[in-house]
């Protein structure tokens, strides 16, 4: 009986000194932050996101009495850097300056990789051809650098490609009716 005593003294100690921390990537907090950075550069007003509760699991109260409620790291996707910030503004203005009039010609579209592509050149009048390629130069490689700088600022470097990613599919999906932008197999559509 004394071992058993012993044994589940050794288990409550034992739970209740296990913390493990994950770190996962937080997928929907940056399909947010995406969506609030991408609709601030092109213009619109992000919305608040819908189905947004706030519970603390009910049924586990008892349970995390023993256990520290702790067990995973919850990450939030952070885009106030003022480096990040920064970046927003410049694409922001350049947008509004000189990219939006282009993707409403059709001229310009999103690309499935989260850059800008020059889409058809001949939309383009001869006398602004440079200029036009030498802003969307500029916008990929702020695009570039804000992907870099968020999954850095987020104090995870591997999260980049996964950020990148999201934030391609939140272009497209921020598209104004009109925009072209190109699938995952190279062919373009408009939305």
């Amino acid at each position: 009986m004394r071992k058993i005593g012993w044994f589940l003294a050794a288990a409550v100690l034992t739970l209740t000194a296990c913390v493990t921390i994950n770190v996962y990537f937080p997928a929907a907090e940056a399909q947010e932050a995406a969506r609030e950075f991408v609709e601030k550069v092109i213009g619109d007003e992000p919305t608040p996101a819908s189905g947004e509760t706030d519970s603390n699991g009910g049924g586990f109260a008892l349970l995390s009495f023993f256990i520290s409620s702790a067990q995973a790291q919850s990450a939030d996707i952070t885009i106030k850097t003022p480096a990040i910030q920064a970046i927003q503004n410049r694409m922001a203005d350049r947008f509004q300056s000189q990219l939006a009039a282009h993707f409403d010609s059709g001229a310009l579209g999103f690309g499935s990789d989260g850059l800008l592509v020059v889409r058809d050149a001949t939309k383009l009048a001869l006398k602004d051809r440079a200029a036009v390629q030498q802003a969307v130069a500029e916008d990929n490689r702020d695009r570039n650098a804000v992907y870099r700088e968020i999954a850095v600022a987020n104090g995870h470097a591997e999260w980049e490609s996964q950020i990148r990613g999201i934030f391609a599919k939140q272009w497209i999906a921020s598209a104004r009716a009109g925009w072209w932008y190109q699938t995952a197999d190279g062919a373009w559509k408009q939305k």
